[in-house]
């Protein structure tokens, strides 16, 4: 702050020899600064680890407080007249007013200074931050905080230190729409949100939507069984205490690392399911009209073509972002994908002594003669991946002869290193026919058909299986030879992207129709597709080739 550790002690030692006081302070506050004191570097470094430490222990998230008072709680602990003029420093201050108020919030609800502890402070100090952390204590959260720089304070101004802290990397604000305070904002109306779905819908209508939704009764059910779990746990937790300013601050918490689009429960798919609950209405109503409402062709889908002024704000959008590239799509290729499984390849012969005797020939699966003919054993896919696949030197499935089968086609940008336009880091993505396809669509025939491997949805690409559950999860067999031939547009489904786009998404769809699908010649990252609790994949038959034998298996279900 205003005077140094060191300035302080010969501040006093000064005035207990008689001399003065004016001289001394003002030798330390006008020459020699502070900003080579040993010791008020230590206790600048101690504040940042207390602060580094809370913010760890908190998850990362700030909150802002209505805490007042703060400056004058501190500076009034310097009794004497001059003392209190030496640390009456603008800059340290503007950090105190500013910052002093950020708290954490912990499992129980319970706030904790972000910054103060007298265990941090030289005992001149002690007092001041005493008096601080009781007003911090007794404060509430008034919304979440966000900073979009490190430096909270500023740490050095000429000859002297300051007090400062840093703010998690990790959690820097970096949208290019909306500004710190901006996105503060939204938070605070989310909060607002959130509270009133929580008075308007129970813990027991919350609780009856999970079980519906983890039964798979209902169509598309994990694209909102998260959201529904999200607002379970917020009831859970407000339950567990009495303490008002406690149970406020549960909601605060999960505002602030909320999931996109959580925090509109009355506007979204689960807003809708909880009233037909409230209402009383038997199941198989509540399951008609959820599936309706789920429908591919209407879920998140602009049903009206885009107004001008979405149009003109989709271009201010795209502009800003930088997202013009990510427009071109084209179908990906097999080898772009990463897979789960291949088949394993035998070892290449060694290379032959003609003219030719340097190229690898074709190697053919042999099948044991005079092996049994063993039985169809029927399975989940999950057991299939975990006990059978690994060992396949080769997988096949049966295309249906009499229906259309759920192919899926998966997608990239056509230019590199475009930025992301989806929920997740990478440029891929997917899209099906609605009522599936039949076999001569993408060149292949219905029967027995080779899987050049296996790959997994990709929004769970690298994922850590939270984030981006609420897409559900599925493993797509990529088949030998398949091409598109039917064109699809880009394929840019408002479900998939990102958040900043929410606001455009009958613009992208509409693009998204007229445009032109790429790379349908080369295009061979094309499978059938197996998810989680959705789709008409099951039962598919496959066949594994194990150890040279065949043997059968019908999976009929996920798990």
């Amino acid at each position: 702050m205003a005077l140094s550790v060191r300035g302080i002690d010969d501040y006093y030692r000064h005035n207990k020899e008689g001399k003065s006081m004016t001289q001394t302070a003002a030798v330390c506050d006008h020459v020699h600064g502070n900003v080579n004191d040993a010791g008020y570097s230590a206790f600048q470094a101690r504040v940042k680890a207390r602060f580094s430490k809370n913010m760890a222990e908190g998850k990362s998230l700030a909150f802002a407080t209505d805490a007042t008072g703060l400056w004058q709680a501190y500076l009034g602990t310097f009794t004497d007249p001059a003392d209190r003029r030496l640390h009456d420093c603008s800059v340290c201050r503007h950090f105190i007013e500013r910052f002093g108020g950020l708290v954490t919030i912990d499992e129980s609800g319970e706030t904790r200074s972000a910054i103060w502890d007298p265990e941090d402070a030289p005992e001149h100090y002690k007092p001041g931050f005493a008096a601080m952390l009781r007003i911090v204590r007794h404060a509430s959260v008034t919304g979440v905080f966000l900073s979009s720089v490190s430096e909270l304070g500023q740490a050095k101004t000429g000859v002297w230190s300051h007090l400062a802290v840093t703010f998690p990397v990790n959690m820097l604000h970096h949208d290019r729409l909306l500004t710190a305070g901006q996105k503060m904002a939204e938070k605070r109306e989310d909060f607002g949100t959130v509270m009133r779905a929580l008075d308007e819908f129970t813990a027991d209508h919350v609780q009856t939507a999970v079980d519906l939704l983890k039964t798979d009764t209902l169509y598309q059910s994990e694209r909102v069984l998260g959201q529904a779990q999200w607002l379970q746990s917020i009831h859970t937790k407000r339950h567990a205490t009495s303490d008002a300013r406690r149970r406020e601050n549960h909601v605060w918490a999960a505002v602030a690392s909320a999931p996109q689009g959580f925090c509109h429960p009355r506007s979204s798919m689960i807003g809708s399911l909880l009233e037909d609950i409230a209402a009383g209405m038997e199941f198989s109503q509540v399951s008609k009209r959820f599936a309706d409402k789920m429908h591919p062709l209407r879920y998140q889908r602009p049903q009206a073509a885009p107004t001008a002024g979405n149009i003109a704000q989709a271009e201010k959008v795209f502009e800003q972002l930088g997202l013009a590239p990510a427009l071109h799509r084209r179908i990906a290729r097999f080898e772009e994908v990463p897979k789960v499984w291949v088949p394993r390849v035998q070892p290449a012969r060694g290379a032959g002594s003609g003219l030719f005797g340097h190229l690898v020939p074709k190697v053919q699966m042999t099948v044991k003669a005079g092996s049994m003919a063993m039985p169809i054993v029927t399975m989940t896919l999950q057991k299939f991946v975990q006990t059978v696949a690994p060992d396949a030197e080769q997988l096949e499935v049966m295309l249906p002869v009499a229906h259309k089968a759920p192919f899926i086609v998966i997608t990239t940008a056509v230019h590199a290193e475009v930025p992301p336009i989806f929920q997740w880091d990478h440029p891929f993505a997917w899209y099906v026919w609605h009522e599936g396809a039949a076999p001569d669509q993408y060149g292949l025939s219905a029967g027995w058909t080779e899987v050049a491997g296996v790959t997994r949805l990709p929004a769970r690409w690298n994922d850590d299986g939270q984030r981006f559950k609420h897409q559900g999860d599925g493993l797509i067999l990529l088949l030998k030879g398949a091409r598109e031939t039917r064109q699809a547009g880009a394929g840019l489904f408002p479900s998939l992207l990102r958040s900043e786009l929410h606001g455009v998404r009958a613009t992208i769809e509409a693009h998204s129709r007229g445009a032109q699908m790429g790379g349908m010649a080369e295009g061979t990252a094309i499978g059938y597709d197996l998810r989680n609790g959705q789709g008409s994949g099951y039962p598919v038959t496959l066949r594994a080739t194990v150890g040279g034998r065949i043997h059968t298996y019908k999976i009929d279900r996920w798990d």
